[in-house]
C-alpha cells in the first residue's frame, strides 16, 4: 500500500499544476468591455490599458501573484455605459497605453479618468467582475 502511495502521491501534484495567480476581470455583461488598470508598482502609481473583454468572458489582468491590497480599474462598453470612481488615473483613449505617474494628466497629453477601488484583501490571485 505505501508503494503506491509514493508513486500516486506525487503524480498527483504533477497533475495539478501551478497555482493560479493575479488580477482577473470578467465582463457579466452582453456588450465589450475595455478596461484599464490603476496601481502602484513598488514604485512610481502607473496606468495601463486597454483590455478589450468580450460580453460574457474574462482576462487577466495582472498574471504575477498580486502583490497590493488595493487595485483601481475603469472600463467602458464605448457606449453610454462605464465602470468609474473618484481615483483619478491618466488614460489614453484610442490607443494601448502604459503612463507612470497620476498627475497633470492633462499637461501630458493624456485623459484623466476616475477609476474605482479593487480591495482584493491581500490576496494573491482575485476575480472583479463587471455587470450590468
Amino acid at each position: 500500500m505505501h508503494r503506491i502511495l509514493a508513486v500516486f502521491v506525487p503524480a498527483l501534484l504533477l497533475l495539478a499544476g501551478p497555482a493560479e495567480a493575479g488580477l482577473k476581470v470578467c465582463n457579466k455583461t452582453a456588450q465589450t468591455a475595455k478596461v484599464a488598470l490603476g496601481r502602484f508598482n513598488g514604485t512610481h502609481w502607473m496606468s495601463q490599458g486597454w483590455w478589450t473583454i468580450a460580453g460574457h468572458r474574462c482576462a487577466d489582468l495582472v498574471t504575477a501573484p498580486l502583490d497590493a491590497r488595493y487595485y483601481y480599474l475603469y472600463a467602458t462598453d464605448d457606449g453610454p455605459g462605464s465602470w468609474d470612481g473618484s481615483h483619478g488615473f491618466c488614460t489614453v483613449s484610442s490607443a494601448i497605453f502604459e503612463v507612470i505617474g497620476r498627475g497633470d494628466c492633462a499637461a501630458h497629453g493624456y485623459d484623466r479618468k476616475g477609476f474605482f477601488e479593487v480591495d482584493t484583501g491581500d490576496k494573491q490571485n482575485f476575480t472583479q467582475s463587471l455587470s450590468d
